[in-house]
């Protein structure tokens, strides 16, 4: 289905949870609101009122009162949608919403698409695509570094950037544009030092937003750390303590983890993942073997490993696994697990920690050093690209600039270097939605929930 089909239709929604609760907030958007209203509430001032101001009375259907609400009046374009709008609160009985709900259908509203609300916010000039696709993310955020991202980006921390950088390529391309104009003239009025310069700068820029990609998409789905090492060691009982609930089975038997266990915590306002992994050892079982290959698997899509072992573990075992994590080029942390039966022994390995998962001793240092390890204040957040489809376009425009620096170097002609240009400045209008298609419309407000 085109995104704009229906874009005139008033709209309604579920905008809370669904299921009971104390209330319900039914949204409403469209030409159409203020008559609807008119036809099925019954209380003061909704025709008279300019907008901006709450009502009290009750929806009626026919002469059967359904419920005592609350009415929030929006006249457009002062509203979230930019049209006549209203939130109507009202109590959380199922019942009670899906009357309401049916009601305001039959009185010449439609149910609204997934993200239908948002999606005329964004069309009608309230805010960019960039920032629309920040309100999901700003629902989804279930962090402090979630909710600080996804509200810079809302408020337009990294629009700004990408707005300059498009109107520096504009104004390359309108010289370009303007040589191919007067080509018979054999007229340069794009002076290919400054130009190769601007070209170099705005390429720097794109590649710094692009590069922050890695740390804001691990602030956004959590960052990974996985908890590596040999069998019996300790790994499930230490991911039952930093989760803080029992997740993984504890046994004296080696090999019992054969899959990839996890969960998320918030540490200091930041999700991580915790993944306890299988064992790591040389093995004949075919299931166990298979959850080794899944560890190694997980150490290498992991941020941080925790490398976990214990008095009786083979040192040159603990380095390989250290070599693997190396080789991934991941942080880690070596940790020695069982200090209730270690004792006072010396540590065995360089910046090692010495822990009791069993008896929790030294945890809170270990997620200090966890915390550490994340370089969580590395990246401002508020030049920090989360959002895979922002990553791609910034990837797609570097590469368009690299091969107009290419062109101007190697004496290519004025219209195909005009025409990277041209590439570069669809990617960035790409994200904040100056050149969106239709179809990219859809698919990226198909994946919000309805009523938003």
């Amino acid at each position: 289905m085109n995104s704009l089909t229906g874009f005139e239709d008033t709209i309604v929604a579920l905008s809370t949870a669904n299921g009971i609760g104390a209330i319900a907030v039914i949204r409403i958007s469209g030409d159409k609101t203020q008559k609807i209203l008119s036809e099925c509430f019954k209380g003061r001032g909704i025709s008279e009122s300019q907008g901006n101001t709450v009502h009290y009375g009750y929806i009626y259907d026919d002469h059967h009162q359904i419920d005592e609400v609350l009415v929030s009046w929006f006249k457009g374009p002062h509203s979230y949608t930019r049209q006549d709008a209203a939130e109507i609160s009202c109590h959380g009985s199922v019942y009670i919403q899906r009357r309401i709900i049916a009601l305001l259908i039959r009185l010449g509203a439609r149910l609204a698409r997934p993200g239908e609300f948002t999606q005329r916010a964004f069309l009608n000039g309230r805010f960019n695509l960039l920032q629309a696709e920040a309100v999901a993310d700003l629902i989804a955020s279930e962090s402090g570094a979630q909710h600080t991202l996804a509200l810079n980006q809302l408020k337009g921390g990294i629009s700004g950037k990408l707005q300059n950088m498009r109107t520096q390529l504009m104004d390359l391309t309108a010289l370009l544009e303007l040589e191919l104009d007067f080509s018979e003239e054999d007229v340069e009025f794009a002076n290919r030092d400054q130009l190769i310069r601007a070209t170099r700068e705005i390429l720097t820029e794109v590649n710094q937003l692009s590069g922050s990609f890695s740390y804001g998409n691990a602030i956004k789905k959590g960052i990974p750390v996985a908890i590596a090492g040999p069998p019996n060691v300790g790994k499930s009982t230490l991911l039952n303590v930093l989760l803080e609930e029992e997740k993984a089975i504890v046994s004296d038997i080696a090999g019992t983890t054969r899959d990839v266990i996890e969960d998320t915590m918030v540490l200091e306002g930041i999700l991580f993942r915790f993944i306890d992994t299988a064992g790591i050892r040389e093995t004949e079982d075919h299931v166990e073997s298979l959850g080794i290959a899944r560890s190694k698997q997980m150490i290498a899509k992991a941020q941080i490993v925790i490398v976990l072992y214990d008095h009786l573990t083979e040192i040159s075992y603990v380095q390989d696994i250290m070599d693997l994590v190396r080789a991934e080029k991941k942080a880690f942390i070596p940790v020695r697990n069982k200090a209730d039966i270690l004792g006072a022994e010396q540590p065995l390995l360089e910046n090692e920690m010495v822990i009791s998962a069993l008896q929790q001793e030294n945890i809170d240092a270990l997620k200090a050093r966890i915390l550490a390890l994340s370089e969580v204040n590395a990246t401002p957040l508020d030049v920090t690209v989360s959002n895979l489809r922002h990553y791609e376009a910034l990837q797609n425009a570097a590469a368009a600039l690299n091969k107009v620096l290419e062109g101007l170097n190697g004496g290519l002609t004025t219209e195909l270097i005009a025409e990277e240009l041209r590439s570069a400045l669809y990617y960035i209008g790409s994200i904040t939605g100056e050149v969106t298609p239709d179809d990219i419309l859809g698919t990226i407000f198909g994946k919000f929930c309805i009523g938003k």
